[in-house]
């Protein structure tokens, strides 16, 4: 497939305004200060809700170009040139980066709308705003950058406003410590992305990536193998996917509607993004694709057994958001038409994972910002909105049909199965598996949160419902995850076939289509008849796996040992090396030459006695070398 990129002209021309509202927003917001907080969030809204407005003006106009012609390259300035390398500021309008526009503005145009309810009682809500703002900036710019450096771009960006988003309360210990881990967790898929993008220009000679697509068939397997793992760390940072997913549920310490706009619309979308967008150096090398596809199912099992075993609600859901992104590194690992499929349950998933992130703030809003769900129970008679729009993102993400994720996820399930060889039946199974796991830890959230006796041990606890700047936004995505998997299943597929050409089309099979419905029921039974009544107060003796999952399967503790505590103790031998070694050499002959100095310096007394006696001195001692020589003493 040649890869090619229509000039923008017209109304597309205008799609730098997308990045340039919400960045604008977010420079008034930050730089006029107090002067803004009474005013400031709603302009935080309205920028986003504009980029929303003018994205889906722009996606219309591509709509109604021939599917060849769908594109808009825009080149603004000259960003680096550099000897050979030459890198524009450009911007790439296509099918794959308009959805992302669509879902990024359109969902972050609700999560918005939601916190200004939220943090009404917040006094740093405009600085807040104006992060948030930045953060949309900063993604909509990785998505719609036509070449790997603007896409880096925005990907630091991104980094930066997410770690002064999950640290906003630094006043507080744990939030402040899951702001650094997520900034150096992934500075170590950054540094995978920025090797990736230095091979290219190494290589290829460019990083536009209607370049590198078209100088990938003139490279080496062994190079295309590299860069796409280099790749797959950036995006496994970006994504929480393993090895690198633990900063992805200490994320949960920053504001729910936080906790929303990175988990379900955009921040760990980036890394499927990437590998979607780079897609011909994926289908290029099959043992890339096989590693991706490892990766995708054993993290989309890590987050099951995981969540199962949690307790705080938005922590379930955050490794909820772990195992679905497994999903769809799943789907593009896969390849053929499993990258619209991986494409169509991101979208789906942005719907209902933000109802239910945001629901989960809303029961906090309810319960004094308790989050222990032992501790919930019965909140469906007081909180009958949260109660209905949370239903909804529950049965879509475990897969009951008609709602969205039935039309998302068991598409990749049976894309799995149909992958030739052991593999097919080893990833599909994982696949299948990992259904059944959802569907149990993802029941008992809801159970235990809305059903069964109360069980609140806080006094005078009187739960509420949230007021209908909250609510609102729960109803359009409660109905967003109902609708928008069917919608996009039939119309996504092909609106993508630009981008990743004509795949093969992908026959869907009975039997898997049963058994993934029946492994959901089961699950989701098992879970009802064992939390229908509430559970334990305290954590009860547990087994092997149950600790091992409390524990996120030891891979913090893993992390501690292998990299953590090598890396404080080789800083320290570092630091007493430099203090007591390098400048203790420099200091040491600083001092020698000093204190020498000053004891010469006392030979020269001033006086001429003094200096009359070293006159004598030194001749007597001439004198007597001459004679000792004469006389054979020194010969």
């Amino acid at each position: 497939m040649e890869h090619t990129y229509a000039p923008a002209t017209g109304v597309l021309s205008g799609i730098w305004l997308l990045v340039a509202i919400p960045l604008a927003s977010a420079a008034i917001l930050l730089l006029l200060g107090r002067r803004a907080d009474k005013w400031g969030h709603w302009l935080g809204v309205l920028a986003v809700a504009a980029s929303f407005v003018l994205g889906l003006i722009f996606f219309i106009k591509l709509g109604g170009l021939p599917a060849d012609k769908r594109s808009a390259e825009l080149s603004l300035f000259d960003f680096i040139d550099v000897g050979r390398l030459k890198v524009d500021f450009g911007l790439l309008f296509d099918p794959l980066s308009g959805v992302f526009v669509l879902l990024i503005t359109g969902v972050g145009s609700l999560i918005h709308l939601y916190a200004v309810g939220y943090m009404a009682h917040d006094e740093g809500r405009r600085r807040f705003f104006g992060y948030f703002n930045l953060f949309v900036a900063a993604m909509l710019l990785l998505v719609l950058g036509n070449n790997y450096v603007m896409l880096y771009f925005g990907w630091e960006g991104v980094g930066v406003a997410s770690y002064l988003l999950i640290s906003f309360w630094y006043t507080r210990p744990s939030a402040a410590t899951a702001g650094k881990k997520a900034f150096l967790m992934n500075r170590v898929g950054d540094a995978g992305l920025a090797i990736a993008v230095f091979l290219m220009f190494t290589t290829v000679g460019s990083t536009r990536y209607a370049d590198v697509f078209g100088g990938v068939a003139s490279l080496s397997a062994t190079t295309v193998l590299i860069m796409g793992l280099l790749l797959l760390l950036g995006a496994a940072g970006k994504s929480g996917q393993f090895p690198l997913q633990a900063w992805l549920p200490d994320a949960m310490e920053g504001p729910t509607p936080v906790s929303a706009l990175i988990h379900a619309a955009t921040m760990v979308t980036a890394g499927v993004y990437l590998i979607a967008r780079s897609h011909p150096i994926f289908s290029a090398n099959e043992t890339l694709q096989l590693v991706v596809v490892g990766v995708g199912a054993l993290t989309l099992l890590m987050g099951c057994v995981i969540g199962a075993a949690k307790d705080d609600i938005k922590r379930v859901l955050a490794w909820s958001t772990v195992s679905q992104i497994g999903y769809m590194f799943l789907g593009v690992g896969l390849g053929g038409a499993a990258y619209a499929l991986a494409i169509i349950h991101l979208l789906a998933h942005g719907f209902f994972k933000a109802n239910m992130f945001l629901g989960a703030g809303s029961v906090m809003h309810g319960m004094h910002d308790q989050v222990d769900i032992r501790r919930f129970g019965g909140l469906r008679k007081h909180m009958r909105t949260t109660w209905l729009t949370f239903m909804t993102g529950w049965l879509a993400i475990i897969g009951i049909p008609p709602l969205s994720g039935f039309f998302t996820k068991e598409p990749i399930i049976a894309a799995a199965f149909d992958r030739e060889g052991w593999t097919g039946w080893l990833f599909g199974g994982a696949a299948m598996l990992g259904a059944g796991l959802t569907a149990f830890y993802m029941t008992r959230l809801f159970v235990l949160t809305f059903h069964g006796p109360e069980r609140y041990t806080e006094e005078n606890t009187h739960p509420h419902e949230s007021p209908a700047i909250m609510t609102i936004p729960l109803v359009l995505l409660a109905l967003g995850s109902v609708v928008a998997g069917w919608v996009m299943s039939t119309t996504v597929v092909d609106w993508l076939n630009p981008v990743f050409g004509e795949a093969p089309e992908h026959h869907e099979s009975l039997w898997i289509t049963l058994l993934s419905i029946l492994v959901t029921v089961a699950g989701a039974g098992l879970a009802w008849a064992l939390f229908r009544n509430g559970t334990a107060l305290a954590p009860e003796p547990a087994g092997f796996v149950v600790t091992a999952a409390r524990r996120n399967l030891y891979t913090d503790a893993f992390n501690e040992a292998v990299f953590e505590r090598p890396g404080v103790y080789l800083t320290r031998a570092l630091v007493y090396l430099d203090g007591k070694g390098i400048d203790g050499l420099v200091n040491g002959l600083a001092a020698g030459v000093g204190g020498g100095s000053g004891r010469l310096r006392r030979l020269q007394t001033g006086f001429v006695r003094s200096y009359a006696l070293s006159m004598l001195t030194g001749a007597m001692l001439v004198v007597g070398a001459f004679l000792a020589i004469q006389l054979g003493w020194l010969a």
